[in-house]
């Protein structure tokens, strides 16, 4: 291929089953997610024929020039870049990305940012792989190329897009579409109120952290992720049954059990808005994500208007909500 390659993928909200994606106990008792792919984008272009090697992320102001491939270290703003290029190199070319979610967001834009890296460099490549290629690809991107501990539905939600079940028992993973009511869908994009707290300060050895005391039999550690395995199978049920009060429940239940993995998941601004958003008559709602930060978001009464209001007068940041039934796609 001689032209540029382009692909968006959607970032995604994870309703229930976070945490449960991550070795080992995804490997061992298997886990659950429920998320929904949500129309900001993180994109990728591949530029074929530049001198040398030339990655930019946009949004992070970040730029790396390297003569080849080889020169491509771990780490670093541009880790995730390095990566894919050297699992799928294309001799002599310029890598951009860009993304709508903020920095730090918590919606799995990272995993996002793996899809649309593969997508892009596997068109340059003049490629077609499947979309359960370009998932177990865009993992293998991060968790080994990249060493980067984590789960692994990010990638899935990014590739697929719509309301999914993802079940993991490592080395597997089985992908369900949700049966949703598009009017319950359209009442749920109406009343959902997506809030950026700030950049997340959660970090891998948080991850380290949470993992080491499961290993070591923690009981309240291994409680809490059997616990969220289980909120996510009932997540999936109410969404599919349009039971709106019980997804609410369910978010509310989802963040108690990931605070219970560690003391810094819920900041001061989070426990700030987490009150007023139940002051103001939200049914429930949870961190977007590991937590620590980034975004959270609420499923809020008939009326959100005054709910939205009242977070902004806390200094959140609004972001949209607007279900994305397709996953990665050329642009």
């Amino acid at each position: 291929m001689t032209g540029v390659a382009r692909a968006a993928a959607p970032v995604r909200l994870d309703f229930a089953g976070g945490w449960t994606d991550v070795p080992p106990f995804s490997t061992r008792q298997g886990g659950t997610v429920v998320a929904a792919a949500i129309g900001l984008y993180v994109r990728a272009e591949v530029w074929p024929g530049a001198p040398g090697v030339r990655l930019a992320a946009r949004d992070l102001g970040e730029t790396l020039e390297v003569p080849d491939a080889s020169h491509l270290g771990r780490g670093g703003p541009l880790a995730l870049l390095s990566a894919g290029v050297r699992l799928l190199p294309v001799e002599s070319c310029s890598v951009q990305t860009d993304s709508d979610a903020p920095h730090g967001s918590g919606l799995g834009s990272s995993g996002a940012l793996d899809v649309a890296i593969v997508s892009a460099l596997s068109s340059a490549r003049g490629e077609a792989p499947t979309a359960r290629a370009i998932a177990d690809l865009a993992c293998r991107l991060e968790a080994v190329e990249a060493g980067i501990a984590g789960g692994r539905q990010d990638q899935f939600v990014a590739t697929y897009g719509g309301f999914l079940r993802l079940r993991f028992r490592d080395p597997q993973a089985d992908v369900e579409r949700l049966r949703i009511d598009t009017s319950f869908a359209t009442e749920l994009e109406r009343r959902m109120i997506l809030c950026y707290t700030g950049a997340s300060r959660f970090s891998g050895g948080t991850i380290t952290r949470v993992m080491t005391a499961y290993e070591r039999g923690d009981s309240a550690v291994t409680g809490a992720l059997t616990a969220l395995h289980d909120i996510a199978e009932g997540m999936a049920e109410a969404l599919e049954t349009s039971d709106l009060v019980r997804v609410g429940d369910l978010l509310s239940e989802n963040w108690r059990q990931q605070q219970a993995l560690d003391s810094a998941m819920c900041t001061p601004d989070m426990s700030r808005l987490e009150s007023r958003m139940r002051d103001c008559g939200a049914l429930g709602g949870k961190a977007a994500g590991s937590g620590a930060g980034g975004c959270m978001f609420f499923l809020g009464p008939d009326d959100p208007a005054p709910a939205i209001a009242a977070a902004r007068a806390l200094g959140m940041r609004i972001l949209p909500v607007q279900w994305a039934m397709d996953g990665v796609r050329p642009c």
